[in-house]
């Protein structure tokens, strides 16, 4: 069951629903009670006013601090029987709220209302695009895989108040969270249902429905092409590797073309070099990068965006057996390059690599590519900052994109010196180093080897960012987060605009 999002119609002192939102800012410098935020005017007027309003609010103990939600009975007030003021967190300077604060506030409004039927929220006339993408993605669940009842189920219906002339504004924040929302899906899939065949069925059946062009490599195909990387890390399974390409156009006249490439290890169990057990079980996440490929490309179909996406996406289980690729073994890449393997749990550099390589022969104007790639990324950055690495002016353009969409992203530094580290005693280069310094950067630098001479490029590793094991908070639930998939849509709108 999903939610149902619209632009209100009439008043929401006289609506017939469930719950009024508001949005609710601490208290200004001097003052003890919190501050209502624009947009609930009339609200707060059917209140007694703003005074008397935040006076109730600071009784039930209302600070406006970020994630926030405190339910309060309306006695009449209003028609609906609660309202529920959801904190914003601090602006700076006392200035408006940011989206991402809109976003978050939003994203806890709709969990904190699960089970109600309908709701009205004011969050819409401080950023409309910013309300409806935090409520969808605060409203998500993944409830396919249980049996015995599914809790409460997400807010039935959701309407926004919204100065008129903003359906596009809606339409486009809609679809951008179903894009994120269809990424959190294929991350949640278990692996069982979720493996390189399965996965590129799921794909094609997302593209087909856009209206976006597929080709699945199968392993023969594979193997016929030279794919040495995905055959080498998908040989250890009796699910056999897949290779999917998805092509969105970009209308009659495109700005640019991007090739877009994604991880989609369905499971990682480090093959040869297994991974200790402990959380083993997340390594369901480890194809998110692939999910926010497919999500973004079918996203860039579906708002007819003036810009060529091309998303190639390889797929393979890592699994230890007689017949998966060892440590020593040297694999010899799509292109013609050969790879020492150290480490067989280094896995995902080398699918990557010979994704990497059959995407830049499309002569795109832009590559970008996301992955789970590196613990490394975790240790330096934490669970919520992606590392961006890449050509420096390109890199950089991303991180900012990551930032504004609130997904987060830094940028890192590829050095020079690495390279020699990944320095192979018998082929042209080895998968990993002996070192356990600086593991983000050493698995970048590994990522450049294969990308040609001036192309604009970045890496996004989400390792942390693309999955949430802990509580939920603002607009993120557990599991499959979506990331990047808002960070690639912002930068897809970029190119589309500035070329």
């Amino acid at each position: 069951m999903s939610t149902d999002l619209h632009i209100a119609d009439g008043s929401p002192v006289t609506a017939d629903v469930d719950a009024v939102v508001i949005g609710l800012l601490p208290a200004a410098d001097g003052e003890e009670r919190p501050r209502i935020a624009p947009g609930a005017g009339e609200i707060a007027e059917a209140f007694g006013g703003e005074a008397a309003l935040t006076e109730l609010l600071a009784v039930v103990g209302a600070t406006g601090k970020a994630d926030e939600v405190v339910k309060l009975p309306a006695r009449g007030a209003i028609t609906a029987p609660l309202l529920v003021a959801v904190g914003l967190g601090a602006t700076d300077e006392g200035g408006e709220p940011q989206a991402e604060q809109v976003r978050r506030a939003s994203g806890s409004a709709a969990r904190a209302l699960a089970g109600s039927d309908r709701v009205v929220s004011a969050l819409g006339r401080l950023d409309l695009g910013a309300a409806a993408e935090g409520t969808l993605m605060g409203a998500y669940t993944f409830t396919e895989y249980r049996s015995n009842g599914n809790g409460r189920a997400p807010v039935g219906s959701v309407a926004l108040l919204a100065e008129d002339g903003q359906d596009e504004v809606l339409r486009t924040a809609t679809a951008v969270a179903g894009a994120v929302r269809t990424a959190r899906d294929l991350v949640n899939t278990p692996p069982n249902d979720l493996y390189p065949e399965t996965f590129a069925a799921r794909a094609r059946e997302l593209a087909e429905a856009a209206g976006v062009e597929v080709e699945v490599l199968d392993d023969a195909a594979l193997a016929e092409g030279g794919f040495g990387g995905v055959l080498g890390v998908g040989g250890g399974s009796s699910r056999k590797p897949r290779l999917v390409r998805l092509r969105w156009a970009g209308g009659s006249s495109p700005r640019a073309s991007v090739a877009l490439v994604g991880k989609g290890i369905t499971f990682d169990t480090g093959g040869i070099s297994i991974k200790p057990a402990a959380n083993m079980d997340h390594m369901t996440s480890d194809m998110s990068g692939a999910a926010a490929v497919i999500a973004t490309t079918v996203l860039a179909a579906q708002l007819q965006l003036p810009v060529a996406v091309t998303a190639t996406v390889p797929m393979a289980e890592n699994m230890p057996s007689s017949t998966a690729y060892r440590p020593g073994d040297v694999l010899r890449m799509y292109g013609g390059k050969t790879v020492e393997v150290l480490n067989t749990d280094a896995e995902g550099r080398l699918v990557l690599a010979d994704a990497i390589v059959r995407a830049a022969e499309d002569e795109p104007d832009y590559l970008v590519e996301t992955s789970t790639l590196t613990g490394a990324q975790q240790v330096a950055l934490g669970m919520r900052t992606a590392g961006v690495m890449g050509s420096d002016d390109f890199r950089d353009r991303v991180a900012a994109h990551a930032r504004a969409t609130g997904e987060d992203g830094w940028a890192m530094p590829l050095p020079e010196h690495m390279r020699s580290e990944l320095d192979s005693r018998i082929a042209d280069i080895a998968n990993v180093t002996g070192s356990r310094w600086g593991g983000m950067l050493v698995a970048g630098t590994f990522l450049r080897e294969f990308v040609p001479d001036g192309l604009a490029w970045a890496h996004i590793d989400i390792a942390g960012p693309s999955f949430h094991s802990g509580g939920p908070y603002g607009y993120v639930t557990k599991g499959g987060t979506g990331v990047p998939v808002r960070t690639l849509h912002a930068l897809l709108v970029d190119i589309a605009q500035n070329g």
